[in-house]
């Protein structure tokens, strides 16, 4: 039951850490504005006008009494409880109570009003909406009525209003001074969280500067540190793979040279076909090496690019499933078309017949490449990923590979932010599934 409560909570509360802040700063505020506001409407207001309204009817109850008493001159009585009392009242003789209910039951004045008079009187009316400032009272007398004309104040505690506008007004403020302080505070997190995701991209974001409160701060200093070894790291990758490809090529060079020399022809091609295969390994090495370059951000036309893509391939067994339907996105062109490039060409080592479909769901762009080659075991399909990991199995084992075109479009894809997925083709091959989410 407490389980089931928590989850309902927690799907009921703000996910992001500024609402949540400022849930913390004004949940106290308001149930502190709504207790003073009870305890205010109860102890004070409520009781000080039930108190006011019992004045006036002793004062209604003594006016009819000294009513009745005098016999002679009952319009000088009118005049003196109209001078002392500020209540005009007037008699209509041979008059109904009008039927038309003007009660408010909403109100506390109508309410108050209405549980005093039926403690008093058997028949009354009352109305206190039709006049601004006054009340319209009329009491059953004789075979008659008796009209008074009291003033709201009479009933009424004007305070309630300034009070009212008093205890709201400095809650206000201080919701919006918390507002101004926790936009400051929120800032930095927020500026830390689009830098990591950025450098997550394989962006370059700069020199990054930290701020805010302490505890940020020194996250913020903290994830640089991290940002510049890794960048060491990478650098330091990239140097020495292309160090060693350069080193390499020199004595190649020489061995190619010298190769022209044997007059054993059968021999002399044998030799330079793995010459050739080492230095294609070596370019694989270095494509390697630059995958996640310092290329920046472009928008671009991802369906054109594709379109261009299959186009320069000049193959009709190549099918592209485009609704000429224009899907922006905004990543490092040269590197998705690499991506794409590697899954073809590796497609078209193990297969004739190759569909590329592109969609676009809510959150993501979805590249789906299809072949009908021999596919590639399930259990294999993490593996693959891993660079320089060869299959000795249905897809074959080409020489002239090293294992790193799916290990290239992996890390292009997940430093864009997206994923990859191998499935089983409905061609009878292997799917590949590109998400890059935008």
């Amino acid at each position: 039951m407490f389980y089931g409560l928590s989850k309902l909570v927690k799907k009921l509360l703000p996910k992001q850490l500024f609402y949540r802040a400022l849930l913390i700063v004004a949940a106290p505020i308001i149930i502190l504005q709504i207790t003073i506001s009870i305890v205010f409407f109860d102890s004070l207001w409520i009781k000080t006008n039930k108190g006011l309204t019992r004045s006036l009817m002793g004062e209604i109850k003594f006016f009819i009494s000294a009513y009745d008493n005098e016999q002679y001159n009952k319009d000088s009585l009118t005049e003196l409880f109209l001078d002392t009392h500020e209540i005009r009242v007037e008699y209509f003789p041979f008059s109904n109570l009008p039927e038309e209910d003007l009660e408010r039951w909403f109100s506390p004045m109508d309410r108050t009003l209405r549980r005093e008079l039926k403690s008093n009187f058997l028949n009354y009316w009352f109305n206190t909406i039709s006049m601004k400032n006054f009340i319209d009272l009329k009491i059953k007398y004789l075979n008659g009525y008796l009209q008074f004309i009291v003033p709201k104040d009479r009933v009424t505690n004007s305070s309630a209003r300034i009070f009212a506008l008093w205890i709201t007004l400095p809650a206000f403020l201080l919701i919006i001074i918390a507002l101004i302080f926790l936009k400051n505070q929120t800032r930095p997190i927020i500026k830390l969280a689009k830098a990591s995701e950025r450098f997550g991209k394989g962006e370059d974001i700069g020199e990054y500067r930290p701020s805010g409160a302490l505890e940020i701060r020194q996250a913020g200093y903290e994830f640089d540190k991290m940002r510049k070894r890794i960048m060491r790291h990478l650098n330091q990758r990239s140097e020495m793979l292309s160090g060693i490809s350069h080193d390499l090529r020199t004595p190649l060079t020489r061995i190619k040279l010298q190769l022209a020399f044997i007059k054993d022809k059968g021999m002399s091609k044998k030799l330079s076909d793995d010459v050739v295969e080492m230095e294609k390994m070596l370019d694989e090495y270095l494509q390697f090496s630059r995958t996640r370059s310092n290329e920046k951000d472009e928008t671009f036309d991802i369906s054109k690019l594709l379109s261009n893509i299959i186009y320069r391939y000049e193959n009709n067994n190549i099918i592209f499933k485009n609704n000429n339907n224009k899907i922006i996105y905004n990543g490092r062109k040269n590197l998705i078309t690499r991506c794409i490039n590697n899954i073809i060409d590796n497609s078209l080592k193990y297969g004739e017949k190759i569909i590329v479909d592109l969609k676009k769901s809510i959150n993501n762009i979805v590249i789906i490449i299809d072949d009908d080659g021999p596919g590639i075991p399930k259990n294999e399909y993490e593996n693959v990923f891993k660079p320089f990991y060869k299959i000795n199995k249905s897809r074959g084992d080409s020489k002239s590979s090293v294992g790193l075109g799916l290990s290239i479009a992996s890390d292009i894809i997940q430093s864009h932010g997206g994923n990859i997925k191998l499935e089983k083709s409905s061609l009878g091959g292997l799917r590949i599934k590109i998400f890059l989410p935008f």
